[in-house]
């Protein structure tokens, strides 16, 4: 398993629209939306964390992709009949998922520190690294039981869909101030919004709440079942 993990994860840092989407992208929006006019010390920072939190987001719904591209070549067939496990190639492609936010969360911090000038405790900068790396895994389950369920060019929409309805409903992109409370309140229960709460609590100087924790934790099994059912699915027709 090893071996393909590798293999995967050579094969997503190779593709160019990843790089651009996955990471340029992000360090751009997040370079552009805090440098319009003069903006507060507080809103770069917490951009800085919406914005690791949006790339992440992308790059692990991005894994799905390569699923469905798999299944479109027949390189899901050939698995199957590997002596990896079911078990096995989901976790590989999980554990790829993990490894390819990297990039895009590091990135946009580095953006941060390096060119807005944010300041943070050394263990603050590796709290919200590590708290973003491993709150990604949801949405790569996400990915994953999309590129099992669906054909190559409709998992490219639907990924892309799920992108940015949850990084603009989740207040990733802008403060959740501008919402109405309606949505501010909807918000709340979303993964993206609780997904960037790990990195903001850590930056304000304390620990992400119990409420976050919950949050994050419903949606990690809701998007677990989807892709195990999915896979499950897609064994009927590969």
């Amino acid at each position: 398993m090893l071996d393909y993990l590798r293999l995967e994860v050579r094969r997503t840092l190779r593709d160019t629209g990843f790089v651009i989407g996955g990471v340029a992208m992000p360090v751009m929006m997040y370079l552009l939306f805090t440098n319009l006019g003069d903006q507060e010390g507080s809103w770069k920072t917490a951009s800085m964390v919406g914005m690791a939190a949006y790339g992440a987001l992308g790059s692990a719904l991005n894994t799905g992709g390569g699923v469905a591209e798999d299944r479109t070549v027949g390189w899901l067939r050939q698995l199957r009949v590997t002596p990896m496990t079911s078990r096995e190639v989901v976790l590989g492609r999980a554990l790829t998922g993990s490894v390819t936010v990297l990039p895009a969360i590091v990135a946009v911090l580095a953006a941060g520190g390096l060119v807005n000038g944010v300041r943070l405790d050394a263990w603050q900068w590796a709290a919200i690294a590590v708290l973003l790396w491993l709150g990604s895994v949801p949405f790569t389950l996400l990915g994953l039981g999309n590129g099992y369920r669906l054909t190559a060019q409709t998992t490219g929409v639907v990924n892309m869909v799920c992108n940015l309805g949850l990084a603009v409903v989740g207040g990733l992109w802008f403060p959740l101030s501008l919402f109405p409370d309606w949505l501010r309140s909807l918000s709340a229960y979303t993964p993206g919004n609780r997904f960037a709460s790990l990195g903001t609590a850590v930056a304000d100087g304390h620990a992400p709440t119990l409420g976050t924790i919950t949050v994050l934790t419903a949606w990690l099994l809701l998007f677990g079942s989807y892709a195990v059912l999915s896979y499950r699915r897609s064994g009927r027709t590969v």
